[in-house]
């Protein structure tokens, strides 16, 4: 994943914890796309200025993940999810198992909570 990727996927979990002038900047720079220059002039701070508060952000954000790991687990989280979901496709391609009553229940209860989790 790029680093851009990354920090945006951190910022989603952890912006609560930066200051409101961080959060705007990591959005602007991140979300929005704008250079160093065009936050500086929106914001009317200098382009060093802007560049030190993202700085920061990301130290925050990357320091908040070495810690509570949130967004690795949720990765593996998706990956399982992907995985179980590959599965129950092919025990319901397999006809021999897809037509057992007792198998096509737990398929289905097995759908039903994976549906759960995506809401």
């Amino acid at each position: 994943m790029s680093k851009n990727l990354d920090i945006i996927m951190l910022f989603d979990f952890y912006r609560n914890i930066l200051t409101e002038k961080q959060i705007e900047v990591i959005d602007l720079y991140y979300n929005e796309d704008l250079s160093l220059a065009e936050i500086s002039e929106h914001l009317n701070i200098t382009r060093q200025g802007i560049r030190d508060n993202i700085k920061r952000a990301e130290a925050a954000l990357i320091d908040m993940e070495n810690r509570l790991n949130l967004v690795e687990k949720h990765k593996k989280i998706l990956m399982a999810i992907d995985k179980i979901s590959k599965e129950i496709a092919e025990l319901e391609e397999n006809e021999a198992i897809a037509t057992l009553p007792s198998v096509t229940k737990h398929i289905l209860n097995i759908k039903q909570s994976l549906e759960e989790i995506d809401d």
